[in-house]
């Protein structure tokens, strides 16, 4: 598992992703006295910044800290595909939890794809948002079968998508898979961009950016406090937690584990070989690979996913990850140039069950985190923002347990 206590940005990706050009970032400043907020934020990378936006909306006063550059950690490392769709196929997490809990998580992340949209559309941010439909292949061990069952799964719980067959496939989209399930409400961003645009508007609304390290957190019934490697301390009324793929030793547990996942960004392509849509694609296997486009014609894949979390083991694979990145494309895409414009890979944290784990930290009462999203990082941020915004205002609903984070593993159940 990551240490908090030594784990750097640079121990969290690997090699040079597309979104780490543009712009002059947010900055962010040194605290030389000790300061009091209704909320402090440990962590800037895009699920503070979701929580700092959301929070600072509802006139609270939030600080947020952080002891690098905000955004530059595992959300530089992620292809930005926001997609409602997730991990665990809707068939799989009904056999854990029944239908009526798996199909109202399902929704849920569906209305939080749709809230992002929403937000940004209001906030006009510019992050290279667009919306995007959805095509889920078959693929390994889920064929036509497989496939038509979760459709059937999804359309009793309302969602919306549509079955294709071989032949429908192929002509509409140019995949040569058996099948494959089409569904809008999705979308596609520059992670970094969303990440500091938000800050820049929770910054406006008077929030402080703070350059330092937490290294000790307290949390009893009336209050909360973090103290800061600088020796200053910043008291809460809440403290939430935002560390991405570094837990701190207060948060423990068993669902959750640290792996780790590559992906390679391709020169531009002749419009012809993109896809329309163009789509957010992947595969309805074990060992899957996504991808998407960009706006100007890169295609970029993702996968080979591997259980480690060691940052040297993870830049010792690159080379050799890259190259079955760049085979699986040609498989995928035979028209496609096999062009390499950034390669890079990152950390990324998982749960048995496919969902994060957020809320109340158990032991912890005005400790609230966030944690263990897959591949559905920003969705689950901007869940968990909304969350994270009622629990501190002291409001609450059933629906919060499916991802409460001492909810037990469905394997003991």
């Amino acid at each position: 598992m990551l240490d908090p206590d030594s784990t750097r940005q640079d121990d969290l990706r690997s090699g040079r992703g597309p979104w780490l050009a543009g712009p002059p970032r947010t900055t962010s400043e040194g605290l030389d006295r000790d300061i009091r907020c209704d909320v402090v934020i440990v962590g800037g990378g895009i699920t503070g910044a979701l929580a700092a936006e959301h929070l600072t909306a509802r006139g609270l006063d939030v600080v947020l800290v952080d002891r690098e550059r905000e955004g530059f950690g595992s959300t530089a490392a992620s292809t930005a595909m926001l997609q409602w769709e997730i991990d665990l196929p809707l068939r799989r997490l009904t056999e854990l939890y029944g239908f009526k809990t798996a199909a109202d998580v399902y929704r849920r992340s569906f209305k939080a794809v749709e809230g992002l949209r929403e937000r940004i559309a209001q906030l006009a941010l510019g992050c290279a948002f667009f919306a995007r439909d959805t095509v889920y292949l078959a693929a390994g061990e889920v064929g036509p079968r497989e496939l038509r069952d979760e459709w059937s799964l999804r359309e009793k719980a309302g969602l919306p998508g549509t079955l294709l067959d071989h032949a429908t496939l192929l002509g509409a989209f140019g995949f040569d898979r058996a099948a494959a399930i089409v569904s809008p409400g999705s979308a596609e961003a520059d992670p970094l961009s969303l990440c500091h645009a938000l800050l820049h508007v929770a910054a406006g609304r008077g929030a402080r950016l703070i350059r330092d390290e937490a290294v000790a957190f307290d949390s009893t019934t009336a209050s909360a406090a973090v103290r800061l490697s600088g020796g200053r301390t910043i008291e809460a009324g809440h403290v939430v937690l935002a560390t991405g793929y570094v837990m701190p030793d207060c948060v423990d547990s068993d669902l959750h584990r640290v792996a780790s996942s590559w992906a390679i960004a391709t020169l531009p392509q002749a419009p012809q070989v993109l896809w329309p849509g163009p789509a957010l694609v992947w595969e309805a296997s074990e060992d899957y690979i996504y991808c998407r486009t960009t706006t100007d014609g890169r295609i970029v894949l993702g996968g080979e996913d591997e259980d480690t979390d060691d940052p040297d083991t993870r830049q010792s694979l690159g080379p050799e990850k890259t190259q079955a990145l760049l085979g699986k494309l040609r498989a995928l895409l035979p028209g496609a140039e096999p062009t390499l414009g950034h390669a890079w890979s990152g950390a990324f944290g998982q749960t048995v069950d496919g969902l994060p784990l957020i809320g109340r930290v158990p032991g912890r009462p005005r400790m609230l985190a966030a944690y263990g999203y897959g591949g559905n990082g920003i969705t689950f941020s901007f869940l968990a923002s909304r969350m994270i915004g009622a629990l501190v205002a002291g409001e609450d609903a059933p629906w919060f347990r499916h991802f409460a984070i001492d909810r037990p593993d469905p394997a003991k159940l």
